[in-house]
């Protein structure tokens, strides 16, 4: 659908540099725009490419101007860029209804209003909220319940008693609420604990593909409103996730470690169990975690620990092959072993 400069800048709250009557009919990276594309930039070496690109206008920091092309200035263009995208790109309409593929138990409660694909399984007194989707293929356990407009994407598995908020998101082929890995030594063998808590996750939250999020042994596990969570992530059981965290690829939580608010962990970070993560604290990507950390800290290796003491190491890891170079020189000059022992002269 097309929109004019200035219904743009309406939208995103910003103003129009130039002609705001112009006719926009896509959204493009510079190197593929197109005449009547908007294109974004939001530093000089972007604003640079986007000035020689083939695109219409620009949307762009209030800083920037332009005599090539038509500007639409906003306060952030980071996320004016994401308001464009959807306005451009909106979300695929799914119908209401339930499709006759689909096998929902009669005790469920699906609001009139919810899109149930070809393939799903909503088990017994599963409650589905307002525009809620599940597009093909889906697992519903027995009383599970999605919050309205929660979307699972095809292949997701809910296991039973699974608390979805609102507005979630799930991804392709993740799986919530299967057992945690709980077992104790009897004897020769490794006795199963039983798993017999839920996961409970909160509005707004996004989960990629292909993650894994365990149910408590007792109690629950928890994902709090706002977060973020990536594909490939493993969270076990009886962990608690704050509001608003950035969890990304590959990272592994161990069981009932608790993440404060706007905690963010890189790729590939290691939890260790029954841990305590502060508030605003950032982990950088590969770094095993073993401790607690305190609030707003950033951490950093393997094991973690705070940045400026893991960056000083470094530093003096990378001074080392010379360091050793001047000791061989000096026991050369000398005569010396400077291990204790002294060469013949």
């Amino acid at each position: 659908m097309p929109f004019t400069t200035a219904e743009i800048a309406k939208h995103l709250q910003g103003e129009v540099l130039g002609d705001d009557h112009a006719l926009l009919t896509g959204f493009a990276a510079a190197e593929q725009a197109r005449p009547g594309d908007l294109t974004f930039a939001e530093n000089e070496a972007f604003f640079a490419r986007a000035e020689e690109s083939a695109a219409s206008a620009i949307l762009a920091d209030s800083r920037f101007s332009s005599t090539k092309k038509i500007l639409i200035r906003v306060p952030n263009a980071r996320i004016a860029f994401a308001k464009a995208l959807a306005l451009f790109f909106p979300e695929p309409v799914h119908p209401a209804g339930i499709h006759p593929l689909a096998v929902v138990a009669a005790s469920a409660q699906v609001d009139p209003t919810a899109h149930i694909g070809p393939h799903c399984t909503v088990g017994e007194r599963v409650k589905i909220g307002a525009r809620c989707v599940l597009q093909a293929g889906n697992f519903v356990g027995d009383d599970a319940a999605l919050g309205d407009d929660t979307h699972l994407f095809p292949n997701v598995t809910l296991y039973p008693r699974t608390e979805i908020g609102r507005r979630v998101r799930v991804h392709a082929g993740t799986t919530i609420g299967s057992d945690g890995y709980g077992y104790v030594l009897d004897g020769a063998v490794h006795r199963k604990v039983p798993q017999v808590g839920n996961v409970i996750i909160g509005d707004d939250v996004e989960i990629g593909a292909n993650v894994a999020i365990d149910r408590g042994a007792l109690g629950p596990t928890v994902i709090g409103r706002g977060t973020k969570i990536d594909n490939l992530v493993q969270i076990a059981h009886n962990v608690e996730i704050g509001e608003h965290c950035l969890v990304i690829a590959q990272v592994g939580i161990a069981g009932s470690s608790k993440l404060g608010n706007y905690v963010v962990l890189a790729g590939q970070v290691g939890i260790g169990g029954h841990l305590k993560i502060g508030h605003q604290v950032t982990v950088g990507a590969q770094s095993g975690v073993m401790t607690d950390i305190p609030d707003k800290a950033t951490w950093l290796g393997a094991p973690a620990q705070p940045d400026r003491q893991f960056k000083r190491q470094v530093l003096a890891i990378q001074r080392l092959p010379d360091l050793l170079k001047r000791i061989a020189e000096f026991e050369r000059r000398f005569g010396v072993q400077l291990d204790g022992g002294a060469e013949s002269t």
